[in-house]
């Protein structure tokens, strides 16, 4: 399962609201908590589940070296960094559904198109009145 990117996701916030993200950031700071304010935070948390991915992905193959000896104590250190960097992943994971999920709710309907005009209501046909003349 892909998930949308920070990068991504400040793109649809843009979208949305029409606005670049530190506009968007600058107006919601004059504001009363609200969506924005949220989408903004929940943002902010993706990208610092991005920042956290990075570094502990870096740090595992700074362990990983291949001219890097692995011992008894180097075997924690990976497992610990397997640990963080699968825990980033998976917050990563969550923020960036959840994000989406809102954010596709929030997306703008597209126009309806006007409902056809009613038709004129059909005016009843005259009842037809009895012929006064005889019939032959």
């Amino acid at each position: 399962m892909t998930h949308l990117t920070s990068t991504e996701i400040a793109g649809r916030i843009e979208d949305l609201y029409g606005a670049p993200l530190a506009d968007l950031h600058a107006h919601a700071q004059d504001q009363p908590p609200g969506m924005l304010a949220a989408l903004l935070d929940m943002h902010e948390h993706l990208i610092g589940a991005e920042r956290s991915i990075a570094f502990h992905r870096e740090h595992l193959a700074r362990l990983l070296h291949p001219e890097r000896q692995i011992g008894r104590q180097e075997v924690s250190h990976l497992l610990d960094g397997a640990r963080r960097l699968a825990e980033a992943v998976a917050v990563r994971d969550v923020q960036a559904t959840s994000v989406a999920a809102v954010l596709h709710s929030l997306a703008p309907v597209p126009a309806a198109t006007p409902p056809p005009p009613a038709a004129a209501p059909a005016t009843p046909a005259p009842l037809a009145r009895p012929s006064t003349a005889h019939s032959r």
